[in-house]
């Protein structure tokens, strides 16, 4: 099927800046999501996803953050030079963000059918009954009767803190939700249940997801494509089925042998030697040489390109890109810097 691009991200640089230092938090990143389309951006901690999510809608903390260059695509209009009013405007009608922790992304001084009823009426144009009823829908459209309209955030559980905040996120109907880890502060049996909701609403909606998430598994089950992140720039990006068949970036796959598996017995699991680098002094050439087991002198003198291996699987990596002779990589090398 020939979807439409909705979102399209070029070349998005994002800094953090203080007296002392600066904190390179997204670097030249490129993305790019269709219409009706489910996303995963994966990748460790640090590694920039929820500053890349924060930038589409102009939510960076500035100061200290700092969008230093690129561009937000959103339906053909740039976001990063967007006028404040527009910005409302697009801002949980459009696009809206279901952020990680739900318990604190609801005020607990109103009840939760008045900051869903909220949205709808200032989004909207329709009487504050209307936003009211329609608000009373929503709560039942994830799963909490109407008649808990009146009840406070810390009256629910923290699933259904998180269905409040879906539904929040859903009532103006947007193209576009942001998903910050939603399911993260969540027990096991929740999680499946928020994110068999989500789904159900996305086909429902014809909404697109942008997912971020340490999970694969959760990618698997929700998304339709897979962005894997470090140090700020995608590594590796493709459909679910060719990332998760095909891994090809060094870390993509060092991601997949830290997973415990049934197939196999194993004493001990594979992870990945060393940590994140410091986002203050980032590596020169391949970000992710310091802890690749294929590192080449080349890897920390050339950045590596994006190339298409296959599809619509592209990586990030020399050895992708023919700059390296399979002959001469160091094998399981237990370099950190």
């Amino acid at each position: 099927m020939n979807r439409s691009k909705l979102l399209e991200i070029k070349d998005l640089t994002v800094e953090y800046r203080t007296d002392d230092e600066i904190v390179y938090a997204v670097n030249s990143l490129n993305l790019s999501l269709h219409s009706g389309e489910s996303l995963g951006l994966v990748g460790e901690t640090g590694a920039g996803k929820s500053t890349t999510a924060l930038s589409i809608l102009q939510l960076v903390a500035d100061p200290p953050g700092k969008i230093t260059s690129g561009e937000i695509l959103f339906e053909g209009d740039d976001l990063l030079k967007a006028k404040r009013d527009f910005l409302r405007h697009i801002r949980g009608n459009k696009i809206s963000m279901i952020f990680q922790d739900p318990m604190t992304s609801l005020n607990p001084v109103y009840s939760v059918g008045d900051q869903i009823a909220e949205v709808i009426y200032l989004h909207e144009k329709c009487s504050k009954a209307e936003a009211q009823q329609k608000a009373a829908d929503m709560l039942e459209m994830v799963g909490i009767p109407k008649d808990r309209y009146d009840e406070f955030p810390h009256q629910f559980s923290g699933g259904m803190k998180q269905r409040v905040v879906i539904a929040m996120s859903i009532a103006c109907s947007p193209k576009l939700i942001l998903a910050d880890e939603p399911t993260t502060a969540l027990d096991v049996t929740i999680q499946a249940q928020v994110l068999e909701l989500m789904n159900d609403l996305k086909v429902k909606l014809n909404t697109s997801l942008l997912l971020i998430t340490h999970d694969l598994g959760v990618v698997a089950q929700v998304c339709d494509r897979v962005a894997i992140m470090y140090a700020g720039e995608i590594v590796e990006t493709g459909t679910v089925e060719e990332v998760f068949e095909h891994p090809k970036h060094p870390y993509t796959i060092g991601l997949f042998r830290s997973i415990p598996t049934l197939d196999e017995k194993v004493d001990r699991l594979k992870p990945i030697t060393g940590q994140m680098p410091d986002p203050t002094n980032l590596p020169s050439g391949c970000k992710f040489h310091p802890r690749c087991p294929h590192m080449n002198e080349v890897c920390t003198k050339m950045k590596p390109a994006m190339t298409n291996v296959a599809g619509t699987h592209i990586v990030k990596c020399l050895i992708h890109e023919g700059k390296l002779d399979p002959t001469e990589i160091m094998e399981e090398v237990n370099y950190v810097r």
